[in-house]
């Protein structure tokens, strides 16, 4: 995790918590001159409606303007981690054991850095995926990008 994302979970999981809701993740996805810090917010029973979005929006978008964690021009986006979901923390890898992941790796591992298979385990440093009746242990470390496939 950067340490821009790092900050800005620190800066608002107490806020996206008070309103009753769980921090699932935060991208920040960086295009040319454009970036975009999007932050993704879950709740157990019903799911995120869209007041929760907005009431998580307004709220973050104060803290921002008084910390600022970001250099630069930014579109702050506020949503559900939907159906298929981000993968961002080996909690919540261990949540989906037994569901089809896709995972990009920031190098090669075993000549491949893209993986699609069945979350197997999840140990203290690890993702164990079963792809094609083959097991790889993917390094927490390694891993770029994950989600789970709908």
């Amino acid at each position: 995790m950067s340490n821009s994302i790092a900050l800005v979970s620190d800066l608002i999981r107490p806020t996206v918590a008070a309103l009753g809701l769980d921090l699932w993740g935060v991208e920040h996805v960086v295009q040319g001159r454009f970036s975009v810090l999007r932050v993704y917010i879950d709740k157990d029973g019903d799911g995120v409606t869209i007041e929760d979005c907005e009431k998580v929006s307004r709220q973050i978008s104060g803290i921002f303007d008084v910390e600022d964690p970001i250099a630069g021009e930014y579109t702050l986006e506020v949503s559900s981690p939907g159906m298929d979901r981000p993968l961002f923390e080996l909690g919540q890898f261990a949540r989906y054991v037994g569901s089809v992941a896709t995972v990009r790796l920031r190098s090669p591992l075993e000549g491949r850095r893209k993986y699609k298979g069945v979350i197997q385990k999840v140990g203290v440093d690890a993702v164990h995926l079963l792809v094609d009746d083959k097991e790889f242990v993917l390094p927490a470390s390694a891993i770029d990008k994950a989600n789970l496939v709908f």
